[in-house]
């Protein structure tokens, strides 16, 4: 697999975030508008269950690449 493609998701059960590095410019909206959620220094680096899934959604839709998006 191309590691400049990689594509993971992550759930909570409820909400699924697909998040595609190809696609990320690190513009780190995410992390300054949801670090308890997007902590890029962790393992997995996105952890939902640390906020709503309105929270999660609201910061999904801000990012400029869209690498984050829901499934």
């Amino acid at each position: 697999m191309d590691k400049n493609n990689l594509v993971k998701e992550y759930t909570n059960g409820e909400v699924t975030v697909v998040w595609q590095n190809g696609k990320c410019t690190h513009s780190a909206n995410c992390v300054k508008n949801l670090s308890k959620v997007f902590q890029p220094k962790e393992q997995p680096w996105i952890k939902l269950e640390n906020a709503s899934n309105e929270e999660i959604l609201a910061t999904v839709a801000k990012c400029p690449s869209g690498a984050l998006s829901i499934k």
